[in-house]
């Protein structure tokens, strides 16, 4: 026969085409190598999907190698999904060239995505994957004081006083000993004396928000008043529930409650976030009067524990009975633990059961039990004074920075929480700036993500998860960049 004139199978793709040459393959390794030529055809597209392989016998003989080193690199193509193998319709490419991957965006173009001035629902997410070499974001605490050898042991001695029955589904409003170290946590830091049965745990403020919007519609709201300055991820929260949010601005003495227009209100009066003023006794004589009337406060203990310069305020519960009020340890060990409360009115309180059975079952009884051995140890307060500590030193770091590289910035919310916030004068992009510094490997928000109402920019600034010399230097790039805007 004249291979030079063999004619292939209509659909097949010879050797010719792929230049071949057995000459390069390396001794001993012939299949190999031709598995391997056939496998990179494929991946840049010489091999179409569909594309039929040369009969086993017509390849051998046009490379001059045996029909068994042909058969076996087909096998190999079948093996790892490359190709299929049809009968008489022989081997058939069955695998998708491999797309060159895309250049990488300038660090740049990857910042001006992540930070915009019209922030979506995923946006937090989003930012949370953003690589940045110092991460100042609000609202994380130190992860790295978690107290492990305390959590170890108390997993223990739980563990050990466990019965089979623990192990089971359990009450969807949370473990009865947590419950009762919530209640006894409460009235220690918070002044708040509630029943362990009227408290319902959930995994975080976040879902305690939602729960109580879903309740809330179901009850025929249809908006809650939000802080003006206030959090962007609450007001996603009540959007998600299909609650509208109205703006209600925040002064010097915390919101203000005269104009209240809406059913609801959602306040975080112990440290307002993000401006850090803390809600007034005349504010709250007020409140107490509007909710008196009919009206609904949400209470989320934002920070509470964290306060620095004297003692944290009463929450604004320990008053008003028939306020919703949200809690976690979110901030003092971890996020990822999940784990908070929620104390609701009576009249709610069913609801908020039922919905929080629905969604699912109850948070994880293990962590729970865990977490209340801590709470009725003390260990939960000597690891608050331990995290105080650490970021008070944390958050003069700041404002030593602050005054350095930003003196013209007006500062706010020093004496608690974990974060603080400037504003400018002028005419300042702070969602530009964010976005700059994200790309110089600075994690910050923008002020303006937080607003509804026109206000000054400004920036958020969390200190308490970053060294002293890492919030110097993230502050010094926020300084130049700033210092750089028109």
């Amino acid at each position: 026969m004249d291979r030079a004139k063999t004619t292939l199978p209509e659909g097949s793709i010879g050797s010719d085409f792929l230049q071949l040459d057995v000459r390069s393959a390396p001794p001993g390794g012939l299949a190999d190598w031709l598995a391997g030529q056939l496998r990179a055809a494929i991946a840049d597209g010489r091999l179409p999907v569909g594309g039929r392989l040369p009969a086993s016998r017509v390849l051998a003989a046009d490379l001059r190698v045996s029909r068994g080193v042909v058969t076996e690199a087909y096998q190999r193509l079948i093996d790892d999904g490359h190709a299929a193998g049809r009968g008489r319709a022989g081997t058939v490419v069955v695998a998708a060239p491999v797309l060159p991957p895309s250049p990488a965006p300038s660090p740049a173009r990857l910042a001006s995505k992540v930070i915009t001035a019209s922030p979506g629902p995923e946006v937090f997410d989003v930012v949370r994957a953003a690589p940045a070499r110092i991460d100042l974001t609000p609202g994380v605490p130190d992860l790295t004081a978690f107290p492990r050898a305390a959590w170890l042991k108390a997993e223990r001695a739980v563990l050990d006083e466990l019965e089979p029955s623990h192990f089971g589904y359990g009450d969807p409003r949370g473990a009865p000993s947590m419950r009762l170290a919530v209640s006894r946590w409460l009235a220690r830091n918070r002044g708040i004396r509630v029943d362990p049965g009227e408290i319902i745990v959930v995994a975080g403020v976040a879902q305690a928000l939602t729960l109580v919007g879903e309740v809330l519609r179901h009850h025929g709201v249809r908006s809650v008043a939000v802080e003006d300055p206030g959090s962007l991820g609450a007001r996603q929260h009540l959007h998600h529930c299909g609650l509208e949010t109205p703006p209600v601005p925040v002064d010097d003495f915390g919101v203000r409650v005269s104009s209240l227009e809406a059913p609801a209100v959602l306040l975080t009066p112990a440290h307002q976030f993000p401006t850090g003023v803390v809600l007034d006794g005349s504010r709250r004589r007020e409140l107490m009067s509007w909710a008196s009337s009919g009206g609904i406060v949400l209470e989320d203990d934002y920070d509470a524990e964290h306060r620095y310069d004297r003692a944290p305020v009463p929450a604004v519960r320990s008053m008003l009975p028939e306020v919703c009020y949200m809690g976690s340890v979110s901030k003092l060990l971890a996020p990822a633990l999940r784990v908070g409360w929620l104390l609701a009115p009576p009249r709610f309180f069913a609801d908020l059961v039922a919905a929080k059975r629905y969604a699912d079952l109850g948070n994880a009884v293990l962590a729970q039990l865990v977490l209340a051995r801590l709470m009725e140890t003390g260990e939960l307060e000597r690891q608050l004074r331990v995290v105080r500590g650490r970021h008070r030193r944390r958050r003069d770091a700041m404002i030593r920075a602050l005054a350095s590289a930003l003196p013209s910035a007006v500062v706010h919310g020093a004496a608690a929480g974990l974060h603080l916030t400037v504003t400018f004068e002028g005419e300042v992009d702070d969602v530009a700036v964010a976005a700059a510094a994200l790309a110089e490997g600075v994690k910050v928000q923008p002020l303006s993500w937080h607003r509804q109402l026109p206000g000054r920019p400004g920036l958020v600034l969390g200190y308490a998860a970053r060294t002293a010399s890492e919030i110097e230097e993230g502050i010094a790039v926020l300084g130049r960049l700033v210092g750089g805007s028109p």
